[in-house]
């Protein structure tokens, strides 16, 4: 009880410090004024209490800030917005060091830009990711863009983390606890209070991944609750519905699922073809994914491997089979779509960063996540998008229905 006495006091004094540096300092929190964005979302994703949200989607628990349901009608991006600001709302951006480049805030302030993933070279304590996040939001501000940016970074637990504290415990560790659903729903409240502390709004967690074999590439760092589907499905929908009642969104990955990898198929280094039936492949990786698609995750990130039962051509993150079939249409997913890094070296043979990101948003991906810490990645993929667009190579309607998803989302975060 100590310790979850002194955890919640270091979240709360994360939080006081964050308005301290954002309230006189560098910008106004944006949970303050409402945007036209967000009071339209607000009117359009009503908290429900004993009612059924639409889509037959399973309310989540009331009380929090991110009770609203997924699927429900989703407010539109600002009209008026050039091609390159609409590209911009899909795409991600990072950069190198402590420091937040001229040029990403510049992209920002052009409404180029629909977010930020943090790594741990971008940190070196509260205080001062704290005060990066008030410039980048200062910037936002000054768009034409007036939803805020999605903030996110990789706060799993164990030995993947980028900011200090919660959760301490690997998802294995959660996973073979006396009570892991309970465990995981902890794990999840305090990664939310964590990210939320310093500003951020959206976690690229949890991992819903089903390893195989002990050693294997999810399973040697401790990434993946267990071997058994029931635990990893119960873990997960823990930790999403209590994170997101911090109000920060949980990210369900990597699907249809790396729990069949060896330890040498990492998706970052080379491609990865994972010869799974399809029998399996939905039996066990896919099904912890209901579950997590019923608790109203915000955003699910797709796995750059090849599986051949669904599409022996394309990484799931490129493939429209995947992304627009098996998660779209078979499960039923409404919510925000994002791929993985895209300068993984599994992607090796499809291109340039421009060209995956085009791949990518023609199989369905909402958001193009430009994780090289280099900004002009990121703008090389938002002119892109635009061209595509324009010379109807992505078609015009689908773009626009991906943007308003990801408009909807940023609606309802701070």
């Amino acid at each position: 009880m100590d310790d979850d006495r002194a955890q919640s006091q270091f979240a709360a004094g994360r939080r006081d410090l964050l308005r301290k540096l954002l309230v006189l300092g560098a910008a106004a929190p944006l949970a303050g004024a409402l945007s036209g964005a967000q009071a339209a979302a607000a009117q359009q994703y009503p908290t429900l209490r004993g009612s059924q949200p639409p889509g037959g989607l399973t309310a989540q628990p009331q009380g929090g800030p991110m009770s609203q349901p997924q699927g429900g009608p989703m407010s539109r991006p600002q009209a008026g917005l050039t091609s390159l600001q609409l590209a911009g709302q899909r795409v991600i951006f990072s950069y190198p060091g402590l420091t937040v480049p001229a040029a990403l805030l510049r992209q920002i302030t052009a409404g180029q830009a629909a977010g930020v993933i943090f790594f741990g070279e971008n940190i070196s304590g509260d205080a001062q990711i704290a005060s990066v996040v008030g410039q980048l939001r200062q910037a936002q501000q000054q768009s034409p863009v007036p939803s805020p940016l999605l903030l996110m970074t990789d706060q799993e637990g164990g030995l993947v983390r980028r900011l200090p504290g919660a959760p301490a415990a690997s998802e294995k560790q959660i996973g073979e606890s006396a009570n892991p659903a309970a465990a995981a729903g902890q794990a999840g409240t305090g990664a939310g209070q964590n990210l939320a502390g310093v500003g951020m709004n959206v976690n690229l967690a949890p991992v819903l991944d089903v390893f195989r074999k002990s050693g294997n590439f999810i399973d040697q760092f401790q990434r993946s609750y267990s071997s058994k589907a029931p635990t990893v499905t119960s873990c997960g929908k823990a930790f999403i519905t209590a994170q997101q009642r911090t109000g920060v969104a949980a990210t369900a990955k990597h699907f249809p699922g790396l729990g069949a990898a060896t330890r040498s198929q990492d998706t970052d280094a080379g491609p990865v073809t994972l010869t799974v039936p399809l029998a399996t492949l939905r039996s066990t990786d896919e099904a912890p994914y209901p579950a997590a698609i019923s608790a109203g995750v915000r955003l699910i990130m797709a796995s750059w491997a090849i599986y051949p039962a669904l599409d022996a051509a394309f990484p799931a993150g490129l493939s429209p089979a995947v992304i627009g079939g098996e998660l779209r249409g078979r499960l039923g997913y409404q919510g925000v779509t994002i791929t993985d890094a895209l300068e993984a070296g599994a992607l090796t043979a499809f291109g340039t960063s421009a060209q995956r990101a085009v791949l990518a948003a023609q199989a369905g991906m909402d958001l193009i996540l430009c994780s090289a810490r280099d900004v002009t990645q990121g703008q090389a993929v938002t002119s892109a998008l635009a061209s595509a667009v324009g010379s109807g190579q992505l078609n015009p309607a689908a773009f626009a229905a991906a943007v308003q998803r990801v408009t909807a989302l940023r609606a309802i975060l701070h």
